[in-house]
């Protein structure tokens, strides 16, 4: 896939020794993301006698974690409103405190680490830039006028907004490449180039050999559908991206985002984008195809149509026509009722579904994992996502014809929007 923008302000990368061979650890987690790393990075921490290593097939951050918008929102793909129906008020409310409190944690690991990742706690606004829009976004918590609105984001069309605290734009692969030099120090090992096929109780199975555990995690998010018997778990669904070059103040001046804060709008194709701490604009959205068996490909990253689309909607949005400096994208992981889940069950481990809302639900989720592989009863092993097991995908080709229909009524319904 085509390197990332994030990643390459990193310069050349390179990668840790593969699996030396046949192993054995106490834990052996797959995947060196987000939810893999800071899984490792709290478990290190509360229990240091545990020998734990880290599987990656490429390099760490390789994946979404390198790739994302960089919110690490409160964001959660069940409402609050849904989450009460099925669990009650007060689990639902716990949810969300959850997940606003993991904002801020992703904040304070990174300074206590010393990771410059450009962390900055703005908040995210949705902005009403339609009739359509104001009258579904009116009654949400969070709403503001338009002129407050426009105080925080100066886009065209603005009649309003929705605005939530929990929200700091960074730079995703900072982040995770800081984490993965973290759980090294604390003697955490990392083992890059090293692909897993297959995983059971005790044991996981790599080209580079096995490695036997107490303890196996999942954390592979997107690319879980390339795991022997896992091809139906999560649906890798495109989100891609574009940068811009910096663009001066006077740009900037007249849009805000002052402090940062993250920004998309309501319409029901999702979007989303930041300014960057260099002054650039990072925007992204969905649209790209699924692929037919969950599929994963270098060249599915790039869909001009797609790209051409979002550098469109900046120039709707802010009345320019940037000069776009990168262009990539990535899969990340949708479950067959849009639920993340974290759980440990008969000696498996796993964490993952995000729907793209993972930079700070991956921190709740590794923290959470350390305590259900300590086997310690906290706050967070109760919260509704624990042990929660959404159903599988329909098989092919129910899977591809279903995902892409919803992709293409997505695109109609703000279509039909627009016109009215």
């Amino acid at each position: 896939m085509t390197p990332s923008f994030w990643l390459s302000t990193l310069g050349p990368i390179t990668e840790r020794p593969a699996l030396p061979g046949n192993s054995e650890a106490d834990v052996a987690i797959v995947g060196g993301g987000y939810t893999g790393l800071w899984t490792a990075y709290y478990l290190s921490q509360a229990a240091p006698e545990l020998s734990i290593v880290v599987l990656e097939s490429r390099y760490c951050g390789f994946g979404a974690s390198g790739r994302n918008g960089g919110w690490a929102s409160g964001l959660f793909p069940v409402s609050e409103a849904k989450l009460a129906r099925r669990h009650g008020p007060a689990q639902a409310a716990a949810m969300h405190s959850a997940l606003a409190g993991a904002v801020d944690e992703v904040g304070r690991a990174a300074a206590a680490e010393g990771i410059d990742c450009h962390y900055a706690k703005g908040g995210t606004i949705s902005l009403v830039r339609s009739p359509a829009q104001l009258r579904r976004a009116r009654n949400a918590p969070g709403f503001i006028e338009a002129d407050e609105a426009r105080a925080i984001c100066n886009a065209t069309g603005v009649l309003g907004g929705v605005y939530s605290p929990d929200c700091a734009a960074l730079h995703p692969a900072r982040l995770v490449r800081g984490l993965a030099e973290a759980v090294e120090k604390r003697g955490v090992k990392i083992f890059e180039g090293t692909r897993v096929r297959g995983i059971g109780r005790g044991r996981v199975v790599t080209d580079h050999g096995t490695v036997t555990a107490g303890t196996v995690v999942r954390a592979l998010e997107g690319y879980t559908a390339q795991l022997d018997g896992y091809r139906r778990t999560l649906a890798p669904v495109y989100s891609l991206m574009i940068a811009t070059e910096p663009l001066p103040s006077s740009f900037w001046d007249r849009v805000g985002l002052a402090r940062r804060e993250t920004f998309t709008d309501e319409r029901h194709m999702i979007i989303y984008g930041q300014r960057t701490a260099d002054d650039r604009l990072a925007f992204g959205g969905r649209g790209a195809p699924y692929h037919f068996g969950s599929r994963i490909e270098p060249g599915y990253d790039q869909v001009p149509a797609v790209f051409d689309s979002l550098r469109d909607t900046l120039e709707q949005m802010f009345g320019i026509r940037p000069e776009i400096a990168a262009r990539w994208g990535g899969p990340l992981g949708i479950p067959r009722d849009w639920m993340p889940s974290v759980g440990l069950s008969d000696g498996i481990a796993w964490a993952g579904g995000y729907v793209g809302d993972g930079v700070a639900a991956a921190n709740l989720a590794g923290r959470t994992l350390a305590d259900l592989i300590r086997g310690a009863e906290t706050e967070l092993t109760s919260l509704p996502w624990v042990g929660h097991r959404s159903r599988r995908w329909e098989p092919e080709p129910l899977r591809w014809l279903g995902i892409n229909a919803a992709l293409r009524a997505t695109n109609l319904r703000d279509s039909l929007e627009k016109a009215r």
